[in-house]
Protein backbone atom coordinates (compact mmCIF):
# COMPACT_ATOMS: atom_id res chain seq x y z
CA UNK A 1 0.00 0.00 0.00
CA UNK A 2 1.23 3.50 -0.83
CA UNK A 3 2.12 5.60 2.19
CA UNK A 4 1.05 8.80 0.50
CA UNK A 5 -1.13 9.71 -2.45
CA UNK A 6 0.81 11.42 -5.24
CA UNK A 7 -1.82 10.76 -7.91
CA UNK A 8 -3.86 13.93 -7.39
CA UNK A 9 -1.81 16.21 -9.61
CA UNK A 10 -2.52 19.45 -11.35
CA UNK A 11 -2.27 20.06 -15.06
CA UNK A 12 1.04 21.85 -14.56
CA UNK A 13 3.78 20.21 -16.64
CA UNK A 14 5.91 17.66 -14.84
CA UNK A 15 9.68 17.84 -15.35
CA UNK A 16 11.00 15.38 -17.87
CA UNK A 17 14.22 14.83 -15.98
CA UNK A 18 14.72 14.36 -12.25
CA UNK A 19 17.25 16.35 -10.27
CA UNK A 20 19.58 14.20 -8.28
CA UNK A 21 23.22 13.46 -7.47
CA UNK A 22 25.05 12.79 -10.69
CA UNK A 23 21.85 13.08 -12.76
CA UNK A 24 20.40 15.66 -15.12
CA UNK A 25 18.64 18.73 -13.75
CA UNK A 26 14.94 19.18 -14.36
CA UNK A 27 13.73 21.95 -16.64
CA UNK A 28 10.83 22.77 -14.31
CA UNK A 29 11.53 24.42 -10.99
CA UNK A 30 9.41 25.72 -8.14
CA UNK A 31 10.01 29.36 -9.13
CA UNK A 32 8.89 28.75 -12.72
CA UNK A 33 5.37 28.43 -11.35
CA UNK A 34 5.41 31.56 -9.19
CA UNK A 35 5.53 34.40 -11.67
CA UNK A 36 1.90 35.51 -11.67
CA UNK A 37 1.62 35.02 -7.95
CA UNK A 38 2.16 38.57 -6.77
CA UNK A 39 2.35 40.57 -9.94
CA UNK A 40 0.32 43.13 -11.82
CA UNK A 41 -3.42 43.02 -12.22
CA UNK A 42 -3.80 39.58 -10.66
CA UNK A 43 -2.41 40.67 -7.32
CA UNK A 44 -4.30 43.96 -7.38
CA UNK A 45 -7.52 42.15 -8.22
CA UNK A 46 -7.03 39.56 -5.53
CA UNK A 47 -6.47 42.26 -2.95
CA UNK A 48 -9.57 44.11 -4.05
CA UNK A 49 -11.83 41.10 -3.67
CA UNK A 50 -11.20 40.83 0.06
CA UNK A 51 -13.32 43.76 1.14
CA UNK A 52 -15.81 43.22 -1.69
CA UNK A 53 -16.62 39.78 -0.30
CA UNK A 54 -17.05 41.13 3.19
CA UNK A 55 -13.74 39.59 4.26
CA UNK A 56 -11.86 41.59 6.92
CA UNK A 57 -8.96 43.72 5.71
CA UNK A 58 -5.58 41.98 5.79
CA UNK A 59 -4.15 44.52 8.18
CA UNK A 60 -6.57 43.53 10.90
CA UNK A 61 -5.06 41.03 13.31
CA UNK A 62 -7.51 38.43 14.54
CA UNK A 63 -5.49 35.38 15.52
CA UNK A 64 -6.14 31.88 14.23
CA UNK A 65 -8.97 29.82 15.59
CA UNK A 66 -8.35 26.38 17.05
CA UNK A 67 -10.67 23.48 16.29
CA UNK A 68 -11.16 19.87 17.31
CA UNK A 69 -8.01 17.88 16.55
CA UNK A 70 -8.55 14.31 15.34
CA UNK A 71 -4.85 13.45 15.13
CA UNK A 72 -4.93 10.84 17.89
CA UNK A 73 -7.59 8.74 16.16
CA UNK A 74 -6.91 9.58 12.52
CA UNK A 75 -3.29 8.78 11.64
CA UNK A 76 -3.15 10.90 8.52
CA UNK A 77 -2.01 14.36 7.44
CA UNK A 78 -3.11 16.20 4.26
CA UNK A 79 -0.20 18.17 2.79
CA UNK A 80 -0.67 20.60 -0.16
CA UNK A 81 2.51 21.79 -1.88
CA UNK A 82 3.86 23.08 -5.19
CA UNK A 83 4.86 20.68 -8.01
CA UNK A 84 8.48 19.51 -8.04
CA UNK A 85 9.12 20.82 -4.53
CA UNK A 86 9.94 17.64 -2.62
CA UNK A 87 12.34 14.74 -3.06
CA UNK A 88 11.35 12.02 -5.57
CA UNK A 89 13.01 8.64 -6.19
CA UNK A 90 14.27 7.38 -9.57
CA UNK A 91 10.88 5.91 -10.47
CA UNK A 92 9.20 9.29 -10.00
CA UNK A 93 6.47 7.63 -7.93
CA UNK A 94 7.81 7.78 -4.38
CA UNK A 95 8.79 10.57 -2.01
CA UNK A 96 11.41 8.94 0.24
CA UNK A 97 11.21 11.46 3.08
CA UNK A 98 7.42 11.12 3.30
CA UNK A 99 7.74 7.35 3.40
CA UNK A 100 10.33 7.63 6.16
CA UNK A 101 7.97 9.84 8.15
CA UNK A 102 5.16 7.31 7.74
CA UNK A 103 7.40 4.43 8.82
CA UNK A 104 8.63 6.27 11.90
CA UNK A 105 5.31 7.71 13.06
CA UNK A 106 2.57 5.54 11.60
CA UNK A 107 1.04 8.70 10.11
CA UNK A 108 0.16 8.42 6.43
CA UNK A 109 0.71 11.52 4.28
CA UNK A 110 -1.81 12.44 1.60
CA UNK A 111 0.50 14.57 -0.52
CA UNK A 112 -1.05 16.80 -3.19
CA UNK A 113 0.72 19.04 -5.69
CA UNK A 114 -2.15 21.47 -6.14
CA UNK A 115 -0.53 24.87 -5.58
CA UNK A 116 0.51 26.43 -8.90
CA UNK A 117 0.20 30.10 -8.02
CA UNK A 118 -0.17 31.92 -4.70
CA UNK A 119 -3.17 34.03 -5.67
CA UNK A 120 -4.89 31.24 -7.56
CA UNK A 121 -4.60 28.91 -4.57
CA UNK A 122 -5.63 31.68 -2.19
CA UNK A 123 -8.74 32.20 -4.27
CA UNK A 124 -9.49 28.49 -4.06
CA UNK A 125 -9.36 28.22 -0.26
CA UNK A 126 -10.49 31.76 0.62
CA UNK A 127 -14.27 31.05 0.63
CA UNK A 128 -13.84 28.11 3.01
CA UNK A 129 -11.51 29.96 5.36
CA UNK A 130 -13.70 33.06 5.37
CA UNK A 131 -16.71 30.88 6.22
CA UNK A 132 -14.86 29.10 9.03
CA UNK A 133 -14.83 25.78 7.17
CA UNK A 134 -12.23 23.04 6.81
CA UNK A 135 -10.23 23.33 3.57
CA UNK A 136 -9.45 19.61 3.61
CA UNK A 137 -5.78 20.43 4.13
CA UNK A 138 -3.64 20.21 7.25
CA UNK A 139 -0.51 21.87 5.81
CA UNK A 140 -0.21 24.43 3.03
CA UNK A 141 2.90 26.11 1.57
CA UNK A 142 2.63 29.82 0.78
CA UNK A 143 5.24 32.42 -0.11
CA UNK A 144 6.03 34.76 2.78
CA UNK A 145 4.04 37.79 1.56
CA UNK A 146 0.86 35.70 1.32
CA UNK A 147 1.67 33.81 4.52
CA UNK A 148 1.76 37.19 6.25
CA UNK A 149 -1.64 38.06 4.85
CA UNK A 150 -3.42 34.88 5.97
CA UNK A 151 -1.87 35.25 9.43
CA UNK A 152 -3.19 38.81 9.66
CA UNK A 153 -6.60 37.60 8.52
CA UNK A 154 -6.61 35.04 11.35
CA UNK A 155 -7.03 32.13 8.95
CA UNK A 156 -4.22 29.87 10.17
CA UNK A 157 -3.72 28.19 13.53
CA UNK A 158 -1.12 29.04 16.11
CA UNK A 159 1.48 26.28 16.34
CA UNK A 160 2.18 24.31 19.50
CA UNK A 161 5.92 24.69 20.34
CA UNK A 162 5.88 21.44 22.31
CA UNK A 163 5.33 19.57 19.03
CA UNK A 164 8.18 21.39 17.27
CA UNK A 165 11.38 20.76 19.26
CA UNK A 166 13.60 20.21 16.21
CA UNK A 167 12.15 23.19 14.38
CA UNK A 168 12.76 25.45 17.36
CA UNK A 169 16.30 24.17 17.91
CA UNK A 170 17.48 23.86 14.30
CA UNK A 171 15.96 26.86 12.52
CA UNK A 172 18.84 28.73 10.89
CA UNK A 173 19.55 32.21 12.25
CA UNK A 174 18.91 33.82 8.87
CA UNK A 175 15.22 32.83 9.15
CA UNK A 176 14.55 33.34 12.85
CA UNK A 177 13.04 36.80 12.95
CA UNK A 178 10.42 37.47 10.26
CA UNK A 179 8.71 40.77 11.04
CA UNK A 180 5.37 39.37 9.91
CA UNK A 181 5.41 36.30 12.26
CA UNK A 182 7.39 37.07 15.42
CA UNK A 183 8.72 33.93 17.06
CA UNK A 184 7.29 31.78 14.25
CA UNK A 185 4.03 31.48 16.14
CA UNK A 186 2.14 30.50 12.97
CA UNK A 187 4.68 29.38 10.36
CA UNK A 188 8.01 27.73 9.64
CA UNK A 189 10.05 28.01 6.44
CA UNK A 190 9.94 25.16 3.95
CA UNK A 191 12.72 26.51 1.70
CA UNK A 192 14.43 29.83 1.10
CA UNK A 193 14.93 31.50 -2.29
CA UNK A 194 17.90 33.79 -2.96
CA UNK A 195 17.98 36.49 -5.65
CA UNK A 196 21.45 37.10 -7.09
CA UNK A 197 23.12 38.27 -10.30
CA UNK A 198 23.77 35.50 -12.82
CA UNK A 199 25.90 35.88 -15.94
CA UNK A 200 27.21 34.02 -18.95
CA UNK A 201 30.99 34.37 -18.99
CA UNK A 202 31.24 33.71 -22.72
CA UNK A 203 28.59 36.32 -23.52
CA UNK A 204 30.24 38.90 -21.25
CA UNK A 205 33.57 38.40 -23.05
CA UNK A 206 35.56 40.24 -20.40
CA UNK A 207 32.95 42.86 -19.48
CA UNK A 208 32.99 43.32 -15.71
CA UNK A 209 29.73 42.95 -13.79
CA UNK A 210 29.74 43.42 -10.04
CA UNK A 211 26.51 45.21 -9.22
CA UNK A 212 22.97 46.08 -10.28
CA UNK A 213 24.38 49.42 -11.42
CA UNK A 214 26.52 47.56 -13.93
CA UNK A 215 23.39 45.85 -15.25
CA UNK A 216 21.47 49.09 -15.58
CA UNK A 217 24.21 51.44 -16.77
CA UNK A 218 27.00 49.70 -18.70
CA UNK A 219 26.40 50.54 -22.40
CA UNK A 220 28.34 47.44 -23.45
CA UNK A 221 25.45 45.36 -22.08
CA UNK A 222 22.69 47.27 -23.87
CA UNK A 223 19.86 44.93 -24.80
CA UNK A 224 21.46 41.97 -23.07
CA UNK A 225 20.29 42.48 -19.47
CA UNK A 226 17.38 40.74 -17.76
CA UNK A 227 15.33 41.83 -14.76
CA UNK A 228 12.74 39.72 -12.96
CA UNK A 229 8.99 40.07 -13.31
CA UNK A 230 8.68 39.55 -9.56
CA UNK A 231 8.34 43.05 -8.10
CA UNK A 232 10.01 42.39 -4.76
CA UNK A 233 13.11 40.88 -6.37
CA UNK A 234 13.78 43.53 -9.02
CA UNK A 235 12.87 46.50 -6.84
CA UNK A 236 14.55 45.02 -3.76
CA UNK A 237 17.86 44.41 -5.52
CA UNK A 238 17.73 47.90 -7.02
CA UNK A 239 17.03 49.45 -3.62
CA UNK A 240 20.06 47.69 -2.15
CA UNK A 241 22.19 48.99 -5.01
CA UNK A 242 20.94 52.50 -4.20
CA UNK A 243 21.95 52.13 -0.55
CA UNK A 244 18.34 51.68 0.61
CA UNK A 245 17.05 48.93 2.89
CA UNK A 246 14.15 46.92 1.35
CA UNK A 247 13.07 46.02 4.88
CA UNK A 248 12.36 49.72 5.51
CA UNK A 249 11.27 50.84 2.06
CA UNK A 250 9.24 54.06 1.92
CA UNK A 251 6.99 55.29 -0.89
CA UNK A 252 9.72 57.73 -1.94
CA UNK A 253 12.34 54.95 -1.96
CA UNK A 254 10.07 52.79 -4.07
CA UNK A 255 9.39 55.53 -6.59
CA UNK A 256 13.13 56.24 -6.85
CA UNK A 257 13.82 52.58 -7.62
CA UNK A 258 11.07 52.54 -10.25
CA UNK A 259 12.59 55.64 -11.85
CA UNK A 260 16.05 54.07 -11.76
CA UNK A 261 14.87 50.99 -13.66
CA UNK A 262 12.65 53.05 -15.99
CA UNK A 263 15.70 54.97 -17.13
CA UNK A 264 17.35 51.70 -18.13
CA UNK A 265 14.18 50.57 -19.91
CA UNK A 266 13.97 53.83 -21.86
CA UNK A 267 17.50 53.53 -23.20
CA UNK A 268 17.05 49.88 -24.23
CA UNK A 269 19.39 48.47 -21.60
CA UNK A 270 16.96 45.78 -20.45
CA UNK A 271 16.14 43.04 -22.94
CA UNK A 272 13.05 41.97 -20.99
CA UNK A 273 11.50 41.25 -17.61
CA UNK A 274 11.27 37.52 -17.16
CA UNK A 275 10.01 34.77 -14.97
CA UNK A 276 11.97 31.55 -14.81
CA UNK A 277 12.32 31.59 -18.61
CA UNK A 278 15.48 33.68 -18.29
CA UNK A 279 17.33 30.37 -17.90
CA UNK A 280 17.16 29.62 -21.62
CA UNK A 281 18.32 33.10 -22.65
CA UNK A 282 21.15 33.03 -20.14
CA UNK A 283 22.35 29.60 -21.24
CA UNK A 284 22.34 30.62 -24.91
CA UNK A 285 24.04 33.95 -24.18
CA UNK A 286 21.15 36.10 -25.38
CA UNK A 287 21.27 37.50 -21.87
CA UNK A 288 24.78 38.36 -20.80
CA UNK A 289 23.70 39.04 -17.20
CA UNK A 290 20.46 39.14 -15.25
CA UNK A 291 18.80 38.90 -11.88
CA UNK A 292 18.23 35.24 -11.10
CA UNK A 293 17.16 32.77 -8.43
CA UNK A 294 19.85 30.76 -6.74
CA UNK A 295 18.24 27.35 -7.19
CA UNK A 296 18.09 27.90 -10.95
CA UNK A 297 21.72 28.98 -11.11
CA UNK A 298 22.91 25.84 -9.30
CA UNK A 299 21.03 23.69 -11.80
CA UNK A 300 22.31 25.63 -14.82
CA UNK A 301 25.91 25.43 -13.65
CA UNK A 302 25.74 21.64 -13.69
CA UNK A 303 25.17 21.68 -17.43
CA UNK A 304 26.86 24.89 -18.60
CA UNK A 305 30.30 25.93 -17.28
CA UNK A 306 29.83 29.43 -18.73
CA UNK A 307 27.04 30.22 -16.25
CA UNK A 308 28.11 31.75 -12.95
CA UNK A 309 26.76 34.13 -10.33
CA UNK A 310 27.77 36.82 -7.89
CA UNK A 311 26.32 38.37 -4.77
CA UNK A 312 26.74 42.16 -5.01
CA UNK A 313 28.59 43.96 -2.23
CA UNK A 314 25.30 45.72 -1.50
CA UNK A 315 23.69 42.39 -0.60
CA UNK A 316 20.92 40.19 -1.96
CA UNK A 317 17.23 39.35 -1.43
CA UNK A 318 15.90 36.24 0.29
CA UNK A 319 12.27 35.18 0.37
CA UNK A 320 10.74 32.08 1.95
CA UNK A 321 8.02 29.58 1.20
CA UNK A 322 6.29 28.77 4.46
CA UNK A 323 4.47 25.86 6.11
CA UNK A 324 1.15 26.80 7.75
CA UNK A 325 -1.79 24.96 9.32
CA UNK A 326 -5.16 26.37 8.14
CA UNK A 327 -8.04 26.97 10.51
CA UNK A 328 -10.31 23.94 11.04
CA UNK A 329 -7.59 21.51 9.92
CA UNK A 330 -8.54 18.09 11.32
CA UNK A 331 -5.00 16.91 12.06
CA UNK A 332 -3.07 19.81 13.56
CA UNK A 333 -0.81 17.73 15.82
CA UNK A 334 0.04 15.39 12.94
CA UNK A 335 0.83 18.42 10.80
CA UNK A 336 3.15 19.79 13.46
CA UNK A 337 4.94 16.43 13.69
CA UNK A 338 5.53 16.52 9.93
CA UNK A 339 6.83 20.09 10.07
CA UNK A 340 9.17 19.11 12.87
CA UNK A 341 10.30 16.03 10.92
CA UNK A 342 11.71 18.23 8.16
CA UNK A 343 13.76 20.15 10.71
CA UNK A 344 15.81 17.05 11.44
CA UNK A 345 19.04 17.74 9.54
CA UNK A 346 19.14 14.38 7.77
CA UNK A 347 15.64 14.94 6.32
CA UNK A 348 16.35 18.57 5.47
CA UNK A 349 19.46 17.39 3.62
CA UNK A 350 17.47 14.94 1.52
CA UNK A 351 15.07 17.73 0.60
CA UNK A 352 17.83 20.24 -0.23
CA UNK A 353 19.65 17.69 -2.40
CA UNK A 354 16.60 17.55 -4.63
CA UNK A 355 15.29 21.12 -4.68
CA UNK A 356 18.62 23.02 -4.57
CA UNK A 357 16.94 25.89 -2.73
CA UNK A 358 18.17 27.37 0.53
CA UNK A 359 17.75 25.02 3.46
CA UNK A 360 16.39 26.81 6.56
CA UNK A 361 17.83 24.13 8.84
CA UNK A 362 21.09 24.29 10.80
CA UNK A 363 23.32 21.21 10.90
CA UNK A 364 22.48 20.04 7.38
CA UNK A 365 25.95 20.20 5.84
CA UNK A 366 27.46 16.84 6.93
CA UNK A 367 24.32 15.00 5.87
CA UNK A 368 24.09 16.81 2.54
CA UNK A 369 27.78 16.19 1.88
CA UNK A 370 27.11 12.44 1.96
CA UNK A 371 24.51 12.88 -0.77
CA UNK A 372 26.01 15.68 -2.87
CA UNK A 373 29.25 17.30 -1.71
CA UNK A 374 29.10 20.11 -4.28
CA UNK A 375 25.66 21.08 -3.01
CA UNK A 376 26.89 21.04 0.58
CA UNK A 377 29.66 23.48 -0.32
CA UNK A 378 27.41 25.82 -2.29
CA UNK A 379 26.42 29.01 -0.40
CA UNK A 380 23.29 29.29 -2.56
CA UNK A 381 22.02 26.14 -0.82
CA UNK A 382 23.71 26.37 2.57
CA UNK A 383 24.75 30.00 3.14
CA UNK A 384 27.74 30.44 5.41
CA UNK A 385 27.59 33.15 8.08
CA UNK A 386 29.17 35.78 5.86
CA UNK A 387 26.73 35.08 3.03
CA UNK A 388 23.71 34.96 5.32
CA UNK A 389 24.72 38.30 6.83
CA UNK A 390 24.35 39.93 3.41
CA UNK A 391 20.79 38.70 3.01
CA UNK A 392 17.82 41.08 3.13
CA UNK A 393 14.05 40.68 2.92
CA UNK A 394 11.44 42.96 1.40
CA UNK A 395 9.19 44.67 3.93
CA UNK A 396 5.70 43.25 4.28
CA UNK A 397 3.27 45.64 2.62
CA UNK A 398 -0.17 46.73 3.68
CA UNK A 399 -3.09 46.01 1.39
CA UNK A 400 -3.27 49.46 -0.22
CA UNK A 401 0.52 49.72 -0.44
CA UNK A 402 0.79 46.41 -2.23
CA UNK A 403 -1.86 47.33 -4.77
CA UNK A 404 -0.19 50.69 -5.46
CA UNK A 405 3.31 49.22 -5.70
CA UNK A 406 2.23 46.41 -8.02
CA UNK A 407 0.37 48.84 -10.28
CA UNK A 408 3.49 50.98 -10.68
CA UNK A 409 5.63 47.93 -11.34
CA UNK A 410 3.16 46.60 -13.91
CA UNK A 411 3.43 49.91 -15.82
CA UNK A 412 7.22 49.65 -15.69
CA UNK A 413 7.32 46.13 -17.06
CA UNK A 414 4.48 46.57 -19.54
CA UNK A 415 2.51 43.78 -17.89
Amino acid sequence: MEQYEPERRTEAPVAALRRGPGGARAALTRRSLLRASAGGALAVGALGTLSACGIPAAGRTQGGSASADHSAKEKVVDFSNWPEYIDVDDSGKHHPTLETFAEQTGIQVKYTEDINDNNEFFGKIKPQLAAGQDTGRDIIVLTDWLAARVIRLGWVQKLDPSNLPHAFANLAGQFRAPQWDPGHAYSYPWQGVSTVIAFNKKALDGIEVKSVSDLLDNPKLKGRVGMLSEMRDSIGMTLLDMGKDPEKVTADDYDAAIARIQKAVDKGQIRRFTGNDYTSDLTKGDLAACLAWGGDVVQLQADNPDVDYLIPDAGYLTSTDCLLVPNKARHKANAERLIDFYYRPEQAAALAAYTYYVSPVDGVKPYLAKIDKAAADNPLILPDKATAARSHTFRMLGEKEEAAYEEKFAKLTGA
